[in-house]
């Protein structure tokens, strides 16, 4: 009898070991089933040491986005030439592209980068393109101005040889000013001044903008002639997914501004459909110098 009672409660203890780490795992999948998944594309850049910086700006997005407080968890990845493996893009709630212009017309095979965006944004997927990433050149647009970019995030910097419009880049002081709206890439930051690259006269179609596309942060420039330029927008796409522009910054030491930071999480995560914290979604930051920049100061 005694036996008996010794190998049932092993028999018991085995069932409940294994229905404890069946839970265990149902939890762990759990957990990652909820994680928003983002991907950080670096494009090439020739720019000097402390301006644009981005390979090392793209490390730093990454930490901040899974360092982020105030929403469900965030998986970032930071890869410096298209991804091959469709599941890295198919999992992406949202892309980040970073560089010298639009990275799906710098990267090797621009064919095929902008038919895989396609795909994936048909299906739903965020984009948010960082300063000179809202670029193109006139050789990348038909000369009515078309291009992927108008209705992935709504707008972009037109630049060297676009003929339909030209739009403008200078280094100088501006003041960054949320818009009056509710909208919740506004959430948690107030007005700030730097002094950076801000490019202006934008371009948003012959509409200015699509009525799916919405302003949310403005400043007054050149500041010999000021005028209030659209420097960050946002659009919701009929396929179901959003799209973000933002022109800066271009300096790397920037970074350190708390409010600037909170603008372009709130932006990243609004794309990949995260709710947006009131406060704003913040993130520690250590020293700049951290993410291997080729220097912080320009």
């Amino acid at each position: 009898m005694r036996t008996w009672r010794l190998a049932h409660l092993a028999i018991l203890n085995s069932v409940l070991l294994v229905a404890m780490h069946q839970s265990a795992v149902g939890q762990v999948v759990a957990v990652e089933g909820n994680t928003k998944q983002v991907l950080i594309v670096v494009g090439p850049s020739k720019h000097p040491p402390g301006t644009h910086e981005v390979a090392a700006g793209g490390r730093l997005i990454e930490y901040m986005l899974e360092h982020s407080e105030g929403v469900p968890p965030i998986a970032a990845e930071v890869v410096y030439q298209w991804p091959e493996e469709k599941n890295l893009l198919n999992r992406a709630a949202t892309i980040v592209f970073i560089g010298d212009l639009f990275p799906g017309e710098t990267l090797d095979n621009p064919g095929k980068v902008k038919a895989d965006l396609a795909r994936v944004m048909g299906s739903g997927c965020g984009m948010v393109c960082v300063h000179y990433a809202t670029g193109v050149q006139g050789k990348h647009v038909a000369d009515d101005g078309s291009h992927p970019l108008l209705g992935w995030i709504g707008g972009y910097f037109a630049t060297a040889g676009c003929k339909h419009h030209r739009s403008v880049a200078r280094i100088c002081p501006a003041t960054l000013v949320p818009e009056p709206i509710d909208h919740p890439v506004l959430n948690g930051w107030k007005a700030f001044s730097f002094d950076d690259e801000p490019y202006w006269n934008n371009y948003f179609g012959e509409d200015r903008p699509a009525k799916n596309v919405t302003p949310l942060v403005s400043t007054m420039l050149p500041p010999e002639a000021p005028k209030k330029e659209t420097v960050v927008w946002a659009v919701e796409r009929a396929d179901g997914g959003r799209g973000m522009g933002i022109v800066v910054p271009h300096f790397f030491r920037n970074w350190e501004i708390e409010d600037l930071r909170t603008l372009v999480l709130n932006g990243i995560c609004w794309t990949a459909k995260l709710p947006i914290p009131l406060q704003g979604v913040k993130s520690s930051l250590p020293d700049l110098a951290t993410f291997d920049p080729a220097s912080v100061e320009p």
